[in-house]
């Protein structure tokens, strides 16, 4: 109830600066004696009938956080407060990199969106890894990683080698992210060629660790450029897809920073994403799971991407509009939809609506 007037305050700020400033706020809070757990009651979601496995990682509930919050796995104790079944570090690349110019982060606050260019800004993977040393126990957490900006195209697969490497063992989870559209030529590894070099290497490379590895998609390939795309990640076995990135569309969007160049989060992306995961569920008919990520914003638009096919799902942007309760109240509102409909387990529900 007392976000709405803390959003006002951190709405004055740059959305960095804002974004910056809560990150500090939340470990200072934590480090205070008793504060995680009284945040963890205030803030504690809904799980009963929730849990469910993906890759042979058990969720207690379907709604994690998407990679971009927690960019430099400094705020993984501080998230897990809030309820999150898990937390995707990231995106993280070999060598610390600044990323792109500020400003580089713009909100649509009419239509609850944001736009943004960083450029995969990271402390880089030593620093990352030491960190997730003292990571949260007893919760899911994935990590992912990119390139470095000024590796070039062909030389991308020994910087994915190179995170992976230093990164997997702190890992319960890799993400593969080749679908920014802030750094260029990234998304250039969805053409066949690229990606079976990549996921190749990764497969050869996670053979004693055996860590379900991840593919993070773009919501604006072609249909025959997704085909491919998801044909090639079968064919290599990878562990699931995670769909989607930002999109460099702006469907719906009126606000002043329309023409920002970037990547487009939040409330716009829900109908492309979801359209991206159906069309998703069609081409992996079941044999590998998926997490939604887009749009999602409420326990209506959860549910829909559960029936839809999705294993779980993971937000960000709706975080900044309604606040850290967020995944209390997507759960328990989950919880409520369940209970309209009959349902008493969320693995029931899952497809159900292809």
């Amino acid at each position: 109830m007392l976000y709405p007037l803390l959003r006002s305050a951190l709405f004055q700020l740059d959305p960095e600066e804002a974004h910056e400033r809560t990150v500090r706020t939340l470990n200072t809070a934590i480090a205070v004696p008793g504060m995680a757990s009284i945040l963890k009651s205030i803030y504690r979601p809904a799980t009963r009938g929730m849990s469910t496995t993906i890759a042979g990682l058990s969720f207690a509930h379907p709604v994690g956080l998407a990679a971009g919050f927690d960019k430099h796995g400094d705020v993984t104790h501080g998230m897990a407060c809030l309820g999150f079944s898990h937390i995707e570090v990231g995106t993280v690349t070999p060598r610390p990199q600044a990323g792109n110019p500020k400003p580089r982060m713009f909100r649509l606050s009419a239509e609850q969106g944001l736009i943004n260019r960083m450029g995969f800004n990271s402390d880089g993977m030593a620093v990352v890894a030491q960190r997730l040393v003292s990571r949260p126990q007893g919760l899911p957490i994935g990590i992912n990683i990119g390139k470095n900006r000024d590796t070039a195209l062909a030389d991308a697969t020994a910087d994915y080698l190179a995170a992976y490497t230093t990164l997997a063992p702190h890992a319960d989870y890799v993400a593969l992210n080749i679908s920014s559209p802030n750094t260029p030529g990234l998304r250039q590894l969805h053409e066949t060629a690229a990606l079976q070099e990549l996921l190749g290497a990764i497969r050869a490379a996670n053979a004693f660790l055996q860590k379900p590895i991840f593919l993070k998609i773009s919501p604006d390939e072609t249909t025959e450029q997704l085909e491919q795309v998801i044909a090639t990640a079968i064919d290599y076995g990878i562990s699931g897809i995670i769909a989607t990135n930002t999109t460099v569309t702006r469907p719906g969007v009126t606000s002043a920073s329309v023409d920002e160049a970037g990547g487009l989060s939040g409330a716009p992306l829900n109908t492309l994403s979801m359209a991206t995961l159906r069309a998703v569920v069609a081409l992996t008919q079941g044999r590998v799971p998926i997490i939604s990520v887009g749009g999602i914003s409420t326990a209506a638009d959860v549910y829909a991407r559960l029936k839809a096919g999705a294993s779980a799902v993971q937000v960000y942007t709706a975080m900044i509009y309604t606040g850290p309760a967020l995944v209390a109240l997507l759960t328990w509102g989950l919880a409520a939809l369940m209970r309209r409909d009959g349902v008493s387990d969320i693995t029931h529900i899952i497809g159900t609506d292809r």
